[in-house]
């Protein structure tokens, strides 16, 4: 438990300043602005589009370095165990759920967003929950109708369809 505390806290810690510097840049619609200008409030305008990302990873990255001092002074409990972070089960659990996740990063890229979801959800519901059928197919297919009409429909935000994507597009003509 010790070393996985420090580990995961490096490893986030290090994710966490990637974000921040990431989310300095100049956003592409407007070049103009240098580098950490759009992590602020903006004149007239609000919160610059880096805002959010920036200050939420500083005090991600922040907690890592407490976490951090905590670790180096034993006061966690995970920093004063010696048991091991994961055992037979915890292993096979990480492998089943990361190769889910896994193959819906994947299939993302073949059936696209609106196809990984219910892939996703039928397995991880029915195969690894073993849900009935009734609600498995319910909430993929819900979830999807759904994530479709927030994210394309109401937010204007484009998913990746892979080569799904000839069936959107009667729903484009109905609904844009």
């Amino acid at each position: 438990m010790r070393k996985a505390e420090i580990v995961t806290a490096i490893i986030l810690g290090i994710l966490s300043l990637c974000i921040m510097w990431k989310s300095g840049e100049a956003p592409a619609w407007n070049p103009d602005i240098a580098r950490f200008d759009n992590i602020g409030l903006i004149d007239g305008e609000g919160p610059g589009s880096g805002f959010w990302p920036f200050w939420l990873s500083l005090i991600m990255f922040v907690c890592c370095v407490w976490i951090g001092i905590n670790w180096y002074r034993q006061t966690s409990p995970p920093s004063q165990s010696e048991e091991p972070f994961l055992d037979d089960y915890g292993k096979r659990m990480l492998l089943v759920v990361g190769g889910g996740l896994i193959g819906f990063l994947i299939i993302i890229y073949v059936l696209g967003f609106y196809g990984a979801i219910p892939a996703f959800l039928i397995y991880y519901m029915r195969f690894l929950g073993r849900h009935k059928w009734v609600l498995t197919l319910s909430v993929s297919f819900g979830m999807t109708i759904f994530c479709f009409f927030f994210f394309d429909i109401a937010m204007r935000i484009v998913l990746p369809k892979g080569y799904l994507e000839p069936l959107f597009i009667p729903l484009y003509e109905i609904f844009l």
